[in-house]
């Protein structure tokens, strides 16, 4: 067929399905048929009419996605092709329209059609007007009446129920924004659905097709935080293509890696790596450090680091060591053009070949000097750190250079890290830098635990590591001075007017001397001479007993207690204490620490100082049972008295001592309780696991008490800290608390934590992990369904708990309880389950008061239960139920407690038959009789969902079924299909050609 052969619209369309045809011909060739036809109208209805059949099929079909790639093709291709800048001039001054009649009558047949009842009619002309106004070209103009019209109805299609036509209009409309206009309608609708659509997929197509403006970028940055996977991933590809880094902040710079590179989805990371950071340093012409610079690295070390780890792992080997920073003949970088960004790259290029292993230790030689060499440098430039007095503090510009100093020092002691120490000379020479830096005053207080760190990494003995810190700690609370008496200050007034006249008479004698050998006058000089062999013994003298009268200042040793120096020396002193093996005995010389610097600094004025006692305190108890035993009381004490910071460090020391010698501690403590029982006792708060005695009862009573308090909180640090404290103590089984789990859901939902990400992000996995352990967890869970239902339902109208969603709570708790949730499932389907007991518990619920507000909100969760097949539990639960449809008299209860019943009953008759035919042989075709009856089989796979799909939602799966893209961008809940034999290969093919849509069967036949 070639280009010229006409043919007519009936054998287009029908040509059109098929794949393999050649568009362009099949456009030539109706196109010359239209161009010869004089009244245009016929052709034009019976265009339409064929199209029509097109347009009501909803399935993405082959052949119906042919026909609409066909018909944007055909009806843009009377469009006048594009015209050059001078054609365009000469043509300023025309008013004529070029729209094509046949473009405009499509146009206008579309827009006719888009309120049609049909969501695939609607579907289609979307999609239609998507592809028309994509195929044209880019300098294309159409009627600003059309413009109009056109912008109107997709508006409109935005908000349609259906999220498949939501997304073709999105689409469509990517040509109609405007993002110069701050008030653009097409920009306003796409931010709404960013925000509000609940389908992921439309937020994937907004993100697409939205243009870049300050009002739209803040949006599609929020959508990097989207909870869908696939919307993150293309939030960060359209912020890599349309972008540049100097749009954004360095807040959102940050931010954008941050997230970005610790994303949970290996996806998401990988866009980062491999789409947004490389087209940021195309930008930057591949300058890392100028990436860095604008990252303010001092801000975000942790951050910068992960950055040039994802870059470093995205570049060969020669590219690294090409890359490298400029390095002198040591292979050092000189101190002058030392900065934040340079040592942080250098830090960070030093650490990924190290980790390499064997392969890097020829690399790092390049990039690294011996130890000793390295050593000095350290020490050199750690010597020049200024120290600040107050008044200086004052001058911003003073602390920001010594505060950039301090950060690049921090970077160069993580370099020790990369340091070849097992060359015994520079081991040792880096040992005696680091003690010797330790041990300055001049020293910055923030640069001592990183210090302390890296010594104690270099000693692998534990004693020699105790020995060393505590010689450390010696000289610097207690410096070796030299003491002198006290000098008559008059005597030695005296002595030095003597010895000044002396001299004097010393120097008249030795010049008269001269005068006399010149005049020759030799016996006067004899005399002048003994003279002053006479001054000079007296000169001696007087020096001898001013010599006498200063005797040689005496070495002592004085101890320092000012804060700064009590800082560095409980710092020390936390360092070592966290890095000694756990399972090391308290010695002497710790035992020595404790009593001379940390339990007297407990008292201290300076609360930093007593937050870091604390923190030493807490982790000596850690190594001796006998001294957590001691200082029981003391921690419960400061954990209920100071300041909020110290008592959350108390805290945290009280609840490792839990953790970790359990609540039998308690009996063994001497010492009066920490805090008074309150009136309200909580019965079942009592440890799991020890020993009962009235003693440790009332002390552990009195510890959850105080816990209980400071969940009450107004201080949000000091509620978060407990809750995962708690969170702690219920995992490891140390308490088992339904009452305290019960407060920590109350937490979780209340409307006060909204903005405390940490406590939020904390119990939200608790919740999942310590559910999911084990059984026994469940259990405790599903009593505390009712107290916490209970609260909810009570809370008054002023509390924030009356805010809280009731429904998503008990959903929660339901699916805590589900049997399938655990980690290791019970194999026995016929034990009993926790969701047993919890449906007895509901039952007992709703007969004690039938006509409760809560019974709707009972009935429904019985719903979602998930029993198991022993026959007493559901014969029980059977008889609640019939006795409940005596008493309940609201029908929306009455409807789910019967059908209930019925889910009961129908599950003993397939128990009956199942028991019936076990012995029967195993039928191949069980495919056959399970679609036979296809409500049972949706009530079987119903049973393990998580909710409950209605009669309305049953009504839309079937709609859905009939479409692939609608089920997989729909939100809805989708029963569980039952499980069939998978089909060989040739048996899917052939059924996949049964399937395929073939429109010529419409076609042909006649139009009634």
């Amino acid at each position: 067929m070639t280009a010229d052969t006409e043919i007519d619209i009936k054998e287009a369309f029908q040509r059109a399905q098929k794949g393999h045809n050649n568009k362009a011909k099949l456009v030539a060739s109706l196109k010359s048929r239209y161009n010869k036809l004089e009244d245009k109208t016929l052709f034009h209805q019976e265009f339409v009419h064929y199209l029509k059949y097109a347009m009501i099929v909803y399935k993405r079909e082959p052949a119906v996605e042919n026909v609409i790639e066909f018909v944007a093709r055909f009806s843009t291709s009377f469009q006048s092709p594009p015209k050059t800048e001078e054609q365009e001039e000469d043509e300023e001054e025309e008013d004529d329209n070029d729209d094509h009649p046949f473009l405009s009558f499509i146009f206008n047949f579309l827009l006719e059609s888009h309120k049609a009842n049909s969501h695939a009619v609607r579907f289609r002309v979307c999609q239609l007007i998507n592809k028309l106004l994509g195929s044209m070209a880019e300098n294309a103009q159409i009627d600003d009446d059309l413009f109009d019209r056109i912008h109107q109805a997709m508006l409109v299609r935005v908000t349609d129920k259906f999220p498949s036509v939501r997304i073709q209009a999105a689409l469509a409309m990517t040509r109609l924004q405007q993002p110069q206009d701050p008030d653009c309608p097409t920009i306003s609708a796409y931010v709404l659905i960013l925000e509000n659509d609940t389908n992921a997929e439309v937020r994937r197509a907004v993100l697409s097709c939205i243009a870049m403006s300050p009002k739209t970028l803040p949006k599609v940055l929020k959508r990097t935080r989207d909870i869908k996977e696939n919307v993150r991933k293309l939030a960060y590809q359209v912020l890599a293509d349309k972008v540049h880094i100097k749009a954004l902040t360095i807040a959102q710079r940050v931010s954008l890696l941050q997230q970005g590179l610790r994303d949970t989805s290996v996806a998401v990371r990988d866009v980062v790596c491999s789409c947004l950071l490389p087209a940021w340093l195309l930008r930057l012409d591949g300058n890392i450090i100028e990436l860095l610079h604008r990252l303010d690295v001092e801000n975000c070390a942790e951050t910068a680091l992960d950055t040039l780890k994802a870059i470093f792992k995205g570049t060969s080997t020669e590219e690294l060591l090409q890359n490298r920073l400029q390095l002198d003949n040591r292979k050092l970088v000189p101190v002058g053009t030392l900065s934040c960004e340079n040592v942080l790259y250098w830090r960070a290029l030093c650490e990924f070949i190290k980790s390499k292993g064997d392969e890097g230790d020829e690399m790092l030689e390049q990039v690294l000097p011996d130890a000793a060499t390295y050593a000095d440098y350290l020490y050199g430039y750690l010597k020049a750190v200024p120290v600040l007095s107050d008044e200086q503090r004052a001058d911003f510009n003073q602390l920001e250079l010594v505060m950039t100093k301090e950060f690049i020092s921090q970077q160069l002691i993580h370099l020790i890290g990369c340091l070849d120490t097992n060359e015994e000379g520079g081991r040792k020479r880096v040992l005696a830098i680091l003690q010797e830096m330790l041990a300055l005053s001049e020293t910055p207080t923030l640069l001592v635990s990183l210090l302390t760190e890296k010594l104690l990494t270099l000693i692998f003995d534990d004693h020699r590591r105790i020995q060393t810190v505590a010689e450390i700690i010696s000289d610097v609370r207690e410096p070796i001075t030299e003491a002198s008496r006290p000098v008559d200050v008059n005597e030695s007034r005296r002595q030095q007017i003597q010895l000044a006249e002396v001299k004097v008479h010393i120097l008249e004698a030795k010049q008269a001397l001269e005068d006399c050998i010149t005049a020759q006058e030799f016996s006067r000089a004899a005399e002048l001479k003994d003279t002053i062999i006479d001054l000079e013994n007296h000169r001696n003298q007087i020096l001898q007993e001013i010599t006498e009268s200063h005797p040689p200042e005496k070495e002592i040793r004085s101890e320092k207690n000012d804060p700064e120096t009590l800082l560095r020396c409980l710092t020390m002193c936390a360092v070592l204490l966290k890095e000694m093996n756990i399972k090391a005995q308290i010695g002497p010389t710790i035992s020595a620490l404790v009593s001379s610097l940390i339990l007297p600094s407990i008292a201290n004025a300076h609360p930093a100082v007593r937050n870091m006692a604390v923190v030493c305190l807490g982790t000596c108890t850690l190594h001796s049972k006998e001294l957590a035993k001691t200082h029981m009381v003391l921690l419960l004490q400061i954990a209920q008295l100071d300041e909020v910071k110290i008592r959350i460090s108390a805290l945290r020391a009280i609840i490792d001592l839990l953790l970790l010698f359990g609540f039998q501690l308690l009996s063994e403590t001497s010492g009066t309780q920490a805090a008074p029982p309150t009136s309200d006792s909580q019965d079942d708060d009592a440890p799991q696991g020890e020993e009962k005695g009235d003693g440790r009862e009332d002390t552990a009573q009195s510890i959850l008490v105080m816990l209980t308090e400071f969940l009450n909180s107004e201080v949000s640090d000091l509620r978060t800290e407990t809750a995962e404290c708690l969170a702690k103590l219920m995992y490891s089984g140390r308490i088992s608390s339904a009452k305290m789990l019960s407060r920590l859901v109350l937490l979780w939902y209340n409307p006060v934590t909204e903005d405390d990400t940490r406590l939020r992000h904390c119990l939200g996995v608790f919740f999942q992990l310590y559910a999911r352990e084990s059984r026994v967890h469940q259990e405790v869970v599903e009593e505390s369904f009712l107290p916490t239902v209970r609260t909810l339902m009570n809370a008054p109208a002023t509390s924030p708990l009356a805010e809280v969603d009731i429904n998503n709570v008990v959903e929660l708790l339901v699916e805590l309880t589900r049997p399938s949730a655990l980690i290791k499932p019970s194999t026995n389907t016929e034990e009993v389950c926790v969701h047993d007991y919890l449906a007895a518990r509901i039952c007992g619920e709703m007969l004690k008061d039938p006509t409760a507000p809560e019974v709707r909100l009972y009935a429904k969760t019985l719903g979602h239960l998930e029993l198991s097949r022993d026959e007493t539990v559901r014969k029980d639960l059977h008889t609640l139920l019939q006795q409940l449809v005596q008493v309940v008299k609201d029908r929306v209860c009455l409807r789910a407690i019967e059908k209930m019943l019925y889910q009961l009953e129908d599950s003993r008759d397939q128990a009956e038959v199942l028991s019936a035919s076990a012995l029967q042989p195993l039928d191949v075709n069980a495919d056959d009789t399970v679609a036979e009856d296809p409500s049972k089989s949706a009530k079987r796979a119903k049973r393990g969902q998580r909710k409950v799909c209605t009669a309305k939602g049953g009504r839309k799966t079937s709609r859905r079924a009939e479409s692939s893209e609608e089920s997989n961008s729909d939100g809805e809940n989708v029963p569980e299909s039952v499980h069939v034999v998978r089909p060989s290969r040739r048996a899917k093919t052939a059924a996949l050609e049964k399937t395929k849509l073939d429109l010529n069967t419409l076609i042909n036949q006649d139009v009634s």
